[in-house]
């Protein structure tokens, strides 16, 4: 065995992968009618299962329970407890390797008893219908954080790919950090603009995340993020989750991309996105680093993470680089899981 491979399979052992974003149950939801069953086995067409991800080292997944920008009011709300409810109804088909978790011990608890712990993410403000009582709701079902907006700017927040409407934050969206704060619900900032991630930072009082974007420096694409506001997450304690998208971290591959495709297919591989971890290593510290892939969230994914059984290849890489196993662990799961344990005795409070 090389060495780079023992420096992860030690990584590993000090902390399983805690991923920040995985589309599963939406893609279930367009593909397989919400349909628990199978998963235990290889699922065509999906770059999710339980064989891979216990392949890929996961310990715990944020399951992304997404809905549609273009969903909204009532629809949304039903949409997102659909997702929640295809979660739960998950791990209870498969208690043997998946457990339901809303906390740093729930995600402990699993990892002994060999299960991979589920934790949730709602995508997007537009998910609450206008309503902070929605989110209350959601956050007693377990949902550990809430992304300020989606694709679209909402009465809360300006999003990063759309016009911007109050300059970041809306008066409203300060009133929903806050919330989110006192809920012990995770502000996470991917998908929002730049003045967004700013107010965000200054209003609030706990570790915020970006459960799935890269470095904007790297490729300066309105998703990643710029290093002003990596800058500021070691004042903060927050972690930026670097996602795998191709588009994300390839400047070539999105031109390629937003070009109609034609032409040779830059590559885009496992050094791609290692790339994008060292940036944020170097400007956020190591302490603020993660990993979030955004599996079956995308159409297309690097040459070496077509799956989640991918994520030991993307150690590998870093270990060849110069990575310690103590390092590797942090960015696997140890920050993400310092941010959930900041978080979770406000968290635990709700009724």
């Amino acid at each position: 065995m090389s060495e780079s491979a023992d420096i992860v399979r030690e990584a590993l052992a000090k902390h399983p992968i805690i991923d920040g974003h995985n589309d599963w149950a939406w893609e279930s939801r367009l593909t397989r009618d919400y349909s628990v069953e199978g998963l235990d086995g290889h699922l065509e067409g999906f770059d999710t299962d339980l064989p891979r991800l216990k392949a890929g080292g996961v310990g715990a997944q944020f399951w992304s329970v997404y809905v549609a920008d273009e969903g909204q009011g009532a629809e949304a709300v039903v949409q997102t407890l659909e997702q929640i409810d295809w979660v739960h109804r998950a791990a209870a088909r498969y208690p043997g390797d998946l457990e339901l978790a809303r906390s740093a011990a729930d995600v402990a608890r699993a990892r002994q008893g060999g299960r991979i712990a589920c934790l949730l993410g709602a995508e997007g403000s537009h998910q609450l219908a206008g309503s902070l009582a929605v989110l209350r709701e959601y956050a007693r079902l377990g949902v550990r954080y809430l992304t300020l907006t989606h694709n679209s700017t909402t009465e809360w927040a300006d999003a990063a790919t759309d016009e911007p409407r109050h300059g970041g934050l809306s008066d409203r969206g300060l009133e929903l950090v806050h919330e989110l704060n006192r809920l012990g619900v995770l502000v996470d900032l991917s998908h929002v603009a730049p003045a967004t991630m700013h107010d965000a930072l200054d209003a609030s009082s706990a570790p915020v995340i970006f459960s799935h974007s890269s470095c904007r420096a790297l490729n300066d694409h309105p998703r990643n993020v710029p290093d002003d506001v990596l800058e500021r997450l070691p004042g903060n304690g927050g972690v930026i989750m670097i996602t795998f998208v191709p588009q994300f971290v390839s400047a070539e591959y999105r031109a390629w991309r937003d070009g109609g495709r034609t032409g040779a297919k830059p590559l885009v591989d496992v050094a791609t996105v290692a790339d994008h971890v060292e940036h944020a290593r170097d400007v956020a510290g190591i302490y603020h680093v993660g990993l979030g892939g955004d599996f079956d969230g995308t159409d297309d994914m690097p040459v070496g993470l077509e799956g989640v059984d991918g994520y030991p290849r993307l150690l590998a890489e870093l270990a060849r680089r110069g990575w310690s196993a103590d390092e590797l662990a942090a960015l696997a799961g140890g920050n993400i899981l310092r941010v959930l344990e900041r978080t979770d005795a406000a968290f635990a409070r709700n009724p």
